[in-house]
């Protein structure tokens, strides 16, 4: 996978507004919705503070994030889970999910902190669509089957990155990179 260029001043202020404050160690807008907002940050290892931050692909678009919410409640974790516990195949690619995550951050700076941790739940837990979700927009279908089964529930119900995640036009009102 290779890396995308630093974001604009216009991808900061976007993101900005989605997530209603100031955004923190951003290396690369890893995914785009289909109106060019940024819906996916890849982050740095290491916050300004000097705080580790184990998640390098953040979900910024509030409707993405709503959309993913939305699973969450409908315990689509859960379901997720015991696919995860029934079926080794799945199992070994959330594993390799896991690997590339670890690998694609160990490529930005080795933090002692978190090595070996990556995020989600990953690789044998799930806790968190949105970050799996992140995931399979930044690396692309096939990386993290989970997050891919996310985005294939979501575009069942109309809900897809391409269509600016069920709505009309960006998520956040002024200049769109």
């Amino acid at each position: 996978m290779t890396e995308a260029p630093p974001p604009t001043p216009a991808d900061l202020a976007a993101t900005t507004a989605q997530l209603g404050r100031p955004v923190r160690a951003v290396r690369a807008v890893a995914h785009r919705c289909g109106c060019g907002a940024p819906d996916v940050l890849m982050t740095e290892p290491v916050l300004p503070d000097g705080t580790p931050f184990p998640t390098l692909y953040y979900l910024t678009c509030p409707r993405a994030t709503g959309a993913v919410s939305t699973l969450e409640s409908e315990g689509f974790m859960r379901v997720l889970a015991q696919r995860l516990a029934e079926d080794p195949q799945l199992a070994a690619g959330y594993r390799a999910a896991h690997e590339a995550y670890l690998a694609q951050r160990e490529a930005l700076g080795h933090v002692p902190h978190i090595a070996g941790i990556s995020a989600g739940g990953m690789p044998d837990r799930v806790k968190c669509l949105h970050v799996l979700v992140a995931h399979a927009l930044a690396a692309g279908p096939g990386v993290n089957p989970l997050g891919d089964a996310c985005l294939a529930l979501l575009a069942e119900r109309g809900i897809e990155p391409r269509g600016c995640w069920g709505a009309p036009g960006p998520c956040v009102s002024g200049d769109v990179p």
